[in-house]
């Protein structure tokens, strides 16, 4: 086997929305592409009054216009942003531009804000879009890459773009966007020099304005209420912190030795509150990342031997809470070093952040050498990727401050502990039929313990549930290292994942979750096959009309009437919409249009789809429920739908309308001339026996496609040869090829594109 290069994907399809001005262009944090931003401002002495509302502590904008990628957009609002990366005597200072300031719903993508930074502190230029990529692998996190930003004409120089945390981004990760959202932020004049790091300072929201912004319209009340269980009842903190969240964090900015971080500084994050009335950190501003921020709070400079930060850090410290209240249950610190160490195997076990990073560098390295205001010199950019640089202030070399911190980390007990083994996992019976009892097992070794986590597609809260090797749990005989657990559940599409811990050590399977896990799907006679809640260009109704539509399937081998059938938009009114006296096939299809236009011909129902995230129920004529989806963010033009038809689990693809779901399907050559060169998710994924790849061109070039391991290496060649312009599939079988996370890596002549595929053995 050849030892291979490969570059991570992690470019997200572009999202179009419906209303407002949003312009159609190149992905804004497309990585393979630089983002070219032109401000004009009428003012020629705009860098002085940008420096003057930073003086005067003020908020506000300079107006001007901005063109992102051939885009014009008029009346936009300008400042400087950053604390110490910000400096009155420097032409190249970091950029806040709210293309949304003046005029609503002026977007690019959906993206209203552009966050630039100057790339202080990073002589590499990787630091923050390389702790981006490697993070959206366990967390909702930003997306991150580059731009070239002129003003009034002028190169000003190279930047990283970070995408805002804001409205947009609350859209993609989560099922509301309008819930109680803060951004963890000390004031200069606020916090003593140690900050208490999520304390609880007493009922009067006014004590807590100097360590948080609230983002949202409302929401101090909730904040206040979940530091108060945090510090008074942490045994109840399930249910005011998503801590599977919050563990990832805390263990790759201790992994990472992130000091300029909520962990050591207590800014620098922001906290959301989902359905399940949970908060979520978020995390922020990671050009300090691998050890630049080099000192613990309240200790000076230097006061941290970096590679040998502690495991536990502050854990014992009561200024911080946000560690110490966690880890003083045994549990959260097993998940904890268990989440820790699947970043480290992930990544740093191997030399997969050393490859990335090189890639990024070979990306930008012109760029980085013609930037006329860059903050180090070429020589630093080079050799800062393994070695340390600096007169001053010594930035820490990325490769060998993590050589040093592997040998450290694997060093400690902790995570020398023997860990559970999770193998795999079998349903009785096969097909689950809802509101019935049925079986799940998995088998397992060296655990004490084991969990069930599990939930409603769409639903933000997983429910644990423990799984038993007693015999009398459906799992066959006791002790034989197979758990099980019996449930029923309402119809609908499922996630879940396995826990398993001993007195030492945890593990999770998937390893990534619950940031990824498992499907499975009820099935039912009649079914919510496909929807599509944001159709701009794909089917139109009777009159021409692009509208919402939900298509519904019938599994049965008969007909049926669904007269006083419903279907709804909203869980506390399930009979929303009666249909009418019709009949669906055997087999068949119906589609009903949600535009909330009774008065058109045909089947038109009283509600509209949120492309934003909602539930879609559907329930027979005497109330029964019989199938309901409860999904987030939908792109334009991309339906969501059950594959295998009728039975499978909801995956994205492209519309089938009134016909058999596909993962990819046939579509009309004008249509194929518009789309772009992709490669879609494999399917089954995970997998045992074999899974499916398949992929378009949208011209005839030469195409490498092959499957990785987590360390970079070649381990199936699955083709190498020049194909024409069209759908492609592959069958990728999993014989030899052992449990664990995969990379199906397809290179073209202009690009790379990778999936990520889960083998269950």
């Amino acid at each position: 086997m050849n030892r291979k290069s490969f570059q991570f994907s992690f470019i997200a399809a572009a999202i179009f929305m419906i209303l407002g001005t949003t312009a159609k262009a190149q992905d804004l944090y497309d990585i393979n592409n630089f983002t070219i931003v032109e401000l004009n401002f009428q003012q020629s002495n705009w860098d002085q009054l940008l420096d003057n509302l930073v003086s005067a502590g003020q908020e506000g904008r300079l107006l001007g216009t901005a063109t992102v990628n051939g885009v014009f957009f008029d009346s936009v609002g300008v400042r400087y942003k950053g604390n110490s990366s910000y400096q009155a005597n420097q032409t190249k200072n970091p950029l806040n531009i709210k293309l949304d300031y003046t005029i609503k719903n002026q977007e690019y993508d959906g993206h209203g804000t552009l966050k630039l930074s100057n790339v202080f502190k990073d002589p590499t230029f990787v630091r923050e879009v390389l702790s981006y990529e490697i993070l959206q692998n366990y967390l909702p996190a930003s997306k991150a890459n580059y731009a070239k930003v002129y003003i009034n004409g002028n190169y000003i120089g190279f930047y990283v773009s970070v995408q805002s945390v804001d409205k947009y981004f609350i859209s993609n990760h989560f099922s509301n966007n309008d819930q109680a959202f803060f951004k963890g932020e000390l004031t200069n004049s606020g916090p003593p020099t140690t900050p208490k790091v999520w304390g609880y300072f007493g009922a009067d929201s006014s004590n807590y304005s100097n360590y948080y912004e609230l983002e949202s319209d409302y929401g101090w009340d909730k904040l206040v209420t979940f530091l108060n269980i945090l510090n008074n009842q942490p045994q109840n903190v399930e249910d005011y912190l998503n801590v599977d969240r919050h563990l990832w964090m805390l263990a790759f900015d201790i992994l990472c030795v992130n000091l300029d971080a909520p962990v050591n500084f207590g800014h620098n994050y922001y906290l959301y509150e989902d359905n399940a009335g949970r908060f979520n950190p978020i995390m922020w501003d990671l050009n300090e990342n691998f050890g630049v921020f080099g000192n613990l709070m309240g200790q000076g400079p230097g006061s941290v031997n970096l590679p040998e930060l502690d495991l536990y850090l502050n854990s014992a410290n009561n200024n911080y809470p946000i560690i110490k209240q966690i880890f003083i249950n045994p549990q959260y610190k097993r998940m904890y070093v268990a989440h820790l160490k699947t970043i480290m195997e992930d990544f740093f076990a191997n030399p997969v952040y050393m490859t990335r990073a090189n890639e990024l560098q070979t990306l930008i390295a012109t760029e980085v050498q013609n930037d006329p205001n860059k903050l180090y010199s070429d020589a630093w950019f080079t050799s800062n990727l393994t070695t340390s640089v600096g007169s001053g202030q010594s930035f820490p070399g990325i490769q060998s401050l993590m050589q040093s911190r592997m040998i450290f980390l694997n060093s400690q007990s902790d995570l020398q502990a023997i860990q559970p083994t999770i193998s795999g996992q079998e349903f009785e019976p096969a097909q689950i039929v809802a509101n019935t009892t049925f079986t799940i097992r998995t088998t397992v070794a060296t655990a004490s313990t084991v969990w069930l986590g599990m939930k409603a597609t769409g639903s933000e809260q997983f429910t644990k549930q423990q799984m038993f090797d007693d015999g009398l749990n459906n799992d066959l005989l006791a002790n034989d290292g197979i758990y099980g657990t019996s449930l029923s559940v309402d119809p609908g599409s499922y996630q879940y994942y396995f826990y398993a811990e001993n007195s030492d050590a945890g593990r999770f399977y998937p390893a990534r979750a619950e940031y990824e896990f498992l499907e499975f799907s009820t099935s039912g006679n009649l079914v919510i096959n496909e929807f599509m809640a944001s159709n701009q260009s794909t089917m139109a109704d009777q009159d021409g009309e692009f509208d919402d539509w939900v298509e519904i399937y019938n599994n049965g081998t008969a007909p049926l009437n669904l007269l006083n059938y419903a279907l709804s938009d909203d869980g506390a009114e399930p009979a929303k919409w009666m249909f009418p006296d019709t009949t669906i096939a055997a087999n068949g299809y119906m589609i009903i249009w949600a535009d909330k236009d009774s008065l058109q011909d045909g089947l038109h129902a009283n509600f509209k789809l949120s492309a934003s995230g909602e539930s879609i129920i559907l329930s027979d004529n005497l109330g029964g429920l019989l199938d309901q989806i409860l999904y987030t963010f939908q792109q334009t033009d991309v339906t969501t739908g059950r594959y295998p038809n009728g039975t499978g689990s909801f995956i994205e693809m492209s519309p089938t309308f009134s016909s058999e779901n596909m993962s990819t399907v046939s579509v009309e050559e004008d249509f194929l001339d518009e789309r772009k060169t992709e490669l879609y998710p494999c399917f089954p994924n995970p997998f045992n026996q074999s899974t499916t790849v398949q992929f378009f061109l949208s011209k005839e070039e030469k195409v490498k496609l092959g499957v990785f391991n987590m360390m970079g290496t070649e381990i199936r060649e699955i083709e190498n040869s020049t194909l024409h312009k069209g759908e492609y599939a592959y069958a990728i079988h999993g014989d030899g090829i052992g449990s664990g996370i995969y990379l199906v890596v397809m290179t073209t002549s202009e690009s790379r594109y990778s999936r990520r595929v889960v083998v269950v053995k």
